[in-house]
This record gives structure tokens, C-alpha cells and sequence, in this order.
């Protein structure tokens, strides 16, 4: 049988779009907000896209914050992708009018100490294709290039990684770097829980590369 997977639907995220791309790896797909089918799936895949604020709202009106907390203390395959990636941190921090520098300081799921805050770059957003800088022991990008190029759009990211090794017998994240007016968290893979700050479903056979890579681990 081949694994089912969940494109949680909490109303954010391209998610037919992810559904299409997940459905090429073979998977079983069901684009749902259903919390049982969320918990009970092989894996569950967390999109997202637009403001923090927004989406995070939405997660919690979907209870997806308590769905991804489950599935990780339980073990269970998670993967999050652009603002999906972001939630998944302790802190979003968004800038509501640039003339005043008024921020609004968002709360997420936690999953991560780090602050998603604005790129400091002269062009932004950040749109278009990038190379990757993954560690070399990383299942995500088994077969991936040095030159191979992801599809990136956002302004805000994690330019900080902030987990310290918690014990030294366990292995740590795996964290994966890119650089758009300096470095930032392009994808992290910890124990079940895996992200992308990238759209994989928009990055081609490279994209469809990783994706079949998350479906081969469930």
C-alpha cells in the first residue's frame, strides 16, 4: 500500500498545488481539515503561505498546533513548508508599518526555540531560485547537487539557529542554509519533524526529489 499522506487544509498554503506534487511521489493524498484523518495519516504535510499572524490564527482555529504536537511526541512524520516551516518556531515577528517600525510579535507552535523576522536584504521579497548549503549527512537532499536550485518566496525567515544539543547521544538537526542578504534556515530536519523554507512543490524535479525523499522515510 502506498503511505497516506495528509496536506493539512487550515486555510493557508497552495494546497492542491502540494497535493498534485505529493500525489507524483506515489502517496495516497488527502487535502483535508479533519483532525483524525491528521493524526492517523503516515504523513502530514503543513503548507502555508502570507503573514505569520494570519496563518498561525488559522492553525490554531484548525487545532493544527495540538495535530503537529501529537504526531511529534508520538513519532509520527511532519513536514512543513514556507510559512508551514515558520509556525513551527517559538516566535514570528512581522513589521506592520515600516514608516513607524511597529512590530507585531506573533506566538507559534514552539517546536523550535528562533524568531522568523524580516531578511536583511535590499531586495525583498526574496522570490525566485537559490542554491542550498545542506549538511552531509541529510536524508532530504539525498541525491541533490551543489548546483541544484529551489524555488524561494518569502521576506521573513530564521537567520538563527537556536537549539542547543540537548544530549550528546541523540543526534542533532540537521539544518540546511541559503543566503539572500545573508544566511537563513532553508530546511531542518529533526527526528519526525522536517521542513523547507522553500516550495518544494514549485522547484521542479529537484523539488519532486526531496518530496520523494520524505515519502521514502514514511
Amino acid at each position: 500500500m502506498p503511505p497516506r499522506v495528509v496536506v493539512l487544509d487550515y486555510g493557508s498554503g497552495n494546497l492542491r498545488s502540494a497535493q498534485r506534487a505529493m500525489e507524483r511521489t506515489g502517496a495516497d493524498v488527502t487535502v483535508t481539515s479533519d483532525p483524525h484523518a491528521a493524526l492517523d495519516a503516515d504523513g502530514l504535510v503543513v503548507p502555508g503561505v502570507g503573514a505569520f499572524s494570519s496563518c498561525m490564527a488559522g492553525l490554531k482555529a484548525a487545532k493544527g498546533d495540538r495535530i503537529i504536537g501529537r504526531r511529534i511526541a508520538g513519532g509520527r512524520p511532519v513536514l512543513g513548508i514556507c510559512v508551514g516551516m515558520q509556525v513551527l518556531f517559538d516566535t514570528g515577528v512581522e513589521s506592520t508599518d515600516p514608516r513607524t517600525e511597529e512590530e507585531e510579535v506573533t506566538e507559534g507552535c514552539g517546536e523550535w526555540p528562533g524568531t522568523v523576522e524580516r531578511l536583511d536584504a535590499p531586495v525583498l521579497p526574496h522570490m525566485g531560485w537559490n542554491t542550498v548549503r545542506p549538511p552531509e549527512d541529510t536524508q532530504l537532499f539525498a541525491g541533490i547537487t551543489p548546483e541544484d536550485r529551489f524555488y524561494f518566496v518569502h521576506s521573513y525567515a530564521v537567520r538563527r539557529w537556536e537549539m542547543a544539543p540537548l544530549n550528546p547521544r541523540i543526534a542533532p538537526p540537521r539544518v540546511t542554509w541559503a543566503d539572500h542578504g545573508g544566511p537563513f534556515v532553508a530546511a531542518v530536519e529533526n527526528g519526525p519533524l522536517w521542513a523547507t523554507q522553500f516550495h518544494p512543490e514549485k522547484s521542479g524535479d529537484t523539488g519532486a526529489r526531496i518530496l520523494a525523499n520524505w515519502v521514502a522515510t514514511l
